[in-house]
């Protein structure tokens, strides 16, 4: 395509005018492929917790097919946040608020800490004022609203404006497969059942079993990602200061990449099923198999982007 850009403009450079074509075409072929974004994105994510929702976060921002206007924060389990119990949300917009000048954005998406416990008792929380707030907002762009934890602050939304159901597509990380237990449902099992069973907001749904697909070598996370940048340093430094319980082996699942690929990068190469949920009549999409090789080449080429141009 380069050559042929190459020819045409040699062929129209005829006198100065034409010479000023043929730099013009030659300038568009070097700048690259250009990329527009197609998507607003809500991220939703327990960001307290495992990093791989900061490494999944941070992917998302430097994706050029989506815009993150909205970052909400959800809690953690609190017999497993430990010392964060009670301000795990706020300690996961706190993170957030850290990670997000390392990615040099032009501007940063607004951050929201949601409620700091399970079951709605402390009523509408400002992140889910912030999902309605922006679901309500009149823009060209789809809205997609991607949830890597319990699906507390997207029910509290949905529940504080039924009418925003219709006017975006959620991603939810959760659900085990064949009845396991899975966290992300278990932590808050009546907000992951009132979104499948009681609203018809469109749900693509990554179970355990597929987002376990995507697996990073311990290796490549030391070697490839870690000396990229000070954005990618921040990243693994997270993964050196988990709890003592949380046992470490060759590999690291990058669990939240899934919303990223699906929402940003394509997910025609992945495989899924229509399966029947909440509503009668209403369908859910349940993805079996992950283009985990596009997700993580994806992940580590745009790192590895944003630190040749951060330089």
């Amino acid at each position: 395509m380069i050559a042929a850009t190459r020819r045409r403009a040699l062929t129209l450079a005829g006198g100065g005018a034409g010479l000023l074509l043929a730099r013009g075409a030659l300038a568009q072929a070097a700048a690259g492929i250009r990329l527009r974004p197609a998507a607003r994105v809500i991220v939703d994510n327990d960001f307290a917790g495992n990093p791989d929702g900061l490494i999944a976060l941070a992917h998302q921002v430097l994706s050029p097919t989506t815009i993150v206007p909205l970052v909400t924060c959800s809690p953690l389990d609190p017999q497993l946040a430990g010392p964060l119990a009670g301000r795990s949300a706020a300690e996961a917009a706190r993170l957030v608020g850290e990670m997000l000048p390392l990615a040099d954005l032009p501007s940063d998406p607004q951050v929201v800490a949601g409620a700091e416990g399970f079951g709605g008792g402390e009523g509408p929380s400002l992140a889910a004022r912030a999902i309605v707030a922006e679901a309500l907002r009149d823009d060209p762009l789809p809205l997609i609203v991607t949830c890597g934890g319990p699906l507390t602050n997207v029910a509290a939304a949905l529940r504080l404006e039924p009418a925003i159901a219709a006017r975006m597509t959620l991603i939810w990380i959760g659900g085990g497969g064949a009845g396991e237990p899975e966290y992300n449902q278990r932590v808050d099992e009546g907000a992951a059942r009132f979104v499948l069973e009681e609203t018809a907001v469109p749900l693509w749904q990554v179970p355990q079993p597929a987002y376990r697909q995507l697996q990073f070598g311990m290796a490549e996370m030391e070697a490839a990602f870690r000396p990229l940048s000070p954005l990618t340093r921040w990243l693994y430094d997270r993964y050196t200061t988990l709890p003592d319980w949380v046992q470490l082996g060759g590999a690291l699942a990058m669990g939240d990449t899934p919303m990223v690929l699906l929402s940003a990068i394509g997910g025609d190469s992945s495989t899924w099923r229509e399966v029947p949920a909440g509503p009668a009549g209403r369908t859910i999409r349940l993805y079996d198999r992950l283009d985990a090789r596009l997700a993580l080449a994806d992940m580590l080429a745009r790192f590895r982007l944003h630190a040749e141009r951060s330089r």
